[in-house]
């Protein structure tokens, strides 16, 4: 398996920020870490081995890049206002610089996914629809798309417009509403087991049928918990099965 590391100087960020690759060829599924983790616990955890077969077959390229919740929502020493600014600027980090670097290390045309598990499902699920023009779906893994489940009860528009179950019942722009309708990839799943939150990708699956939005909700049974087990079956089994 191809396996290349990259990094660059972040304008956005202000800081460097590294890239794990991997692969040839295929669609490009963009991995958001969980939690405080960073843009190689995918291959720590064994998730990335998991992927192999899909890899090597030249039907997936990989990219898993570095979050920066530890700066922004799981810093407690961080004033609320602060968090949310730094939230921003990772969005127009992912937009402007890790979707371009995409696109060189592929094509223009080349479908990008975005996927994660647990907060990484939340940030994967809330880049896709923010941006369905230049991000074409997601995988989200055993999310709560609430960002007010990290913000300690700060709300101001920062969160709100990153908070997809704040946003996605009041979004009326028809333009972007129809980039939305026309991905064939919005696939919400979740186990039932420990720490699992099943009822909020079904209060949000919801909101994405209100709204005209064609998804697909996966909810596994409850041998199926909050843990990388559950995303190492999860994610090979759609890359098998729906692509």
């Amino acid at each position: 398996m191809e396996r290349q590391l990259t990094s660059w100087y972040s304008p956005a960020l202000n800081k460097e920020m590294p890239v794990a690759t991997y692969g040839y060829y295929g669609f490009a599924l963009l991995l958001i870490p969980t939690a405080a983790a960073d843009y190689l616990e995918y291959e720590r955890f064994g998730l990335i081995e998991s992927l192999r077969p899909f890899i090597d077959a030249g039907k997936v390229k990989v990219f898993s890049i570095n979050s920066i919740n530890t700066e922004s929502w799981m810093n407690n020493e961080m004033e609320p206002r602060y968090k949310a600014i730094r939230h921003r600027q990772w969005n127009d980090y992912v937009y402007q610089e890790v979707v371009p670097f995409i696109h060189t290390q592929s094509s223009r045309e080349t479908p990008i996914i975005t996927s994660g598990a647990s907060f990484g499902a939340l940030h994967s699920a809330n880049l896709f629809f923010k941006r369905p023009d230049i991000i074409n779906g997601c995988i989200a893994m055993s999310g709560v798309y609430e960002l007010t489940e990290y913000t300690k009860g700060y709300f101001d528009d920062d969160v709100y417009f990153n908070s997809p179950m704040h946003y996605m019942p009041n979004l009326s722009d028809h333009a972007i509403l129809e980039q939305i309708r026309q991905s064939h990839h919005i696939h919400l799943l979740s186990g039932s087991g420990d720490y699992e939150d099943p009822e909020s990708a079904r209060r949000f699956a919801g909101i994405l049928y209100g709204k005209g939005i064609h998804y697909e909700l996966d909810i596994w049974g409850q041998e199926w918990r909050h843990d990388w087990p559950t995303w190492k079956a999860m994610l090979p089994h759609y890359l098998g099965t729906r692509f």
